[in-house]
């Protein structure tokens, strides 16, 4: 497979990195993939699960989060949001923190960016 192209699937891809599929923290094997620009995340998850306030830091990001599909609850330190229709979505920006949870299964895209760590 060329290192400038991939095709795939993103719960495949995703599966060792916590649903990332690209990002700063992609092996450099995997090709383009790996990348300091941006970070794309697959997730899936079952009604009831939670990312409790206070594990992020005070990121100096910005972050777009899309609802796929069910019903998503996102708590920022700015307000909540609901997502409840496909194709909902909230960006925030820098130095705001943000926890979330499922209210029903649920699939989102996450898009972070520049991809840098912490």
């Amino acid at each position: 497979m060329s290192r400038n192209w991939h095709y795939g699937n993103a719960a495949e891809d995703g599966s060792e990195t916590r649903g990332w599929v690209l990002g700063h923290f992609i092996d450099p094997s995997e090709g383009v993939r790996s990348t300091r620009d941006v970070e794309v995340k697959w997730g899936v998850h079952s009604a009831g699960e939670k990312r409790p306030d206070g594990w992020t830091t005070d990121d100096q990001r910005t972050t777009m989060l899309l609802l796929v599909q069910g019903n998503f609850r996102l708590h920022l330190t700015e307000g909540t949001v609901e997502l409840v229709k496909q194709g909902d979505y909230a960006v925030w920006g820098p130095g705001i923190d943000h926890s979330w949870e499922a209210i029903t299964d649920s699939v989102v895209v996450t898009v972070r960016w520049p991809s840098a760590s912490n």
